[in-house]
């Protein structure tokens, strides 16, 4: 991992957005929808040229991975744009990541990129860079449309970002506080092993409670946890009773875990930033953001 960068700045009325979609085809209403509830957020929203395609074959992907792709460097790359955003997830991120121009990635101004679930492959991709971004809704589904303190979480951190982040449910699993950098994310999506000192997100939806056990196990087996400092638990939408697999697979780690951190595939969910510096305190279940956006 790069040298972590400063977070950006936080946005202002007339700004200029660029809504993606990296992976999954996009419900043209709720796009719409979900683009005005930008604009009343006094943003300039543009979507990307290919954000309506289909793959003529693969009609999980919204259009070939190369248009994509492009949208989403075009949109890095130009310097009148402030924040890059995801319409949805469904499948197709990690197909992007080899069309992608890291060295004029990395080599751009810092900008806000915001998305979860299937990006995961990009917040990774990104962050390994030493680029903070925004584990967020994403603004073209019901969970961003039909949500209004998701709508709200995620307009502050993009305006007003939050230093200390906690969940009405929020809970301690194992005591105790640790300081990191944030990464992770769905676990699904999670190939790359954090970088040494990560405080590592995780939640996931529709897997059952085995399919979870295994990939987490894969994960302890390859030593993927041996340098985390603490774990945050998101959300297990439709994924069984995860209460006991979590203690016997993740507890044994000694260290700080909180359990329903309120982010990923839940009503009202956090918006999340990824790649900064924060400390977990699982006594009081807080995630205390120690870096601040450069003005």
């Amino acid at each position: 991992m790069t040298h972590p960068r400063h977070r950006p700045p936080p946005l202002r009325a007339g700004d200029r957005v660029t809504v993606i979609a990296p992976a999954g085809p996009v419900h043209p209403g709720l796009l719409a929808a979900g683009t005005a509830i930008l604009h009343t957020w006094g943003l300039d929203v543009h979507t990307a040229p290919h954000v309506h395609d289909t793959h003529p074959t693969l009609p999980y992907l919204a259009g070939h991975d190369t248009d994509r792709a492009h949208d989403l460097l075009d949109a890095w790359l130009d310097p009148d744009v402030k924040a890059v955003i995801s319409a949805r997830g469904g499948y197709g991120t990690q197909r992007l990541l080899q069309h992608l121009d890291w060295t004029a990635i990395t080599a751009a101004p810092t900008k806000h990129f915001t998305g979860s679930s299937d990006t995961t492959a990009l917040h990774t991709a990104f962050t390994t860079a030493g680029i903070p971004t925004l584990f967020a809704p994403m603004i073209a589904t019901t969970a961003f449309v039909h949500d209004t303190q998701a709508q709200q979480h995620l307009h502050r951190a993009l305006f007003d970002p939050p230093t200390v982040l906690t969940a009405p449910h929020a809970t301690t699993i194992t005591p105790g506080r640790a300081r990191g950098t944030t990464t992770g994310g769905t676990l699904t999506l999670l190939d790359t092993p954090p970088p040494p000192g990560s405080i590592v997100l995780l939640e996931d939806i529709d897997e059952d409670t085995y399919r979870l056990d295994r990939m987490i196990t894969t994960l302890l087996r390859t030593h993927w946890f041996d340098t985390t400092t603490a774990i945050a638990l998101g959300s297990w939408h439709h994924c069984g009773d995860t209460h006991h697999l979590i203690h016997d697979r993740l507890t044994p780690l000694g260290i700080p875990i909180i359990g329903d951190l309120g982010f990923g595939h839940c009503p009202g969910q956090l918006t999340i930033p990824l790649g900064v510096h924060v400390e977990l305190d699982a006594d009081t279940a807080t995630l205390t953001v120690l870096e601040h956006p450069r003005p």
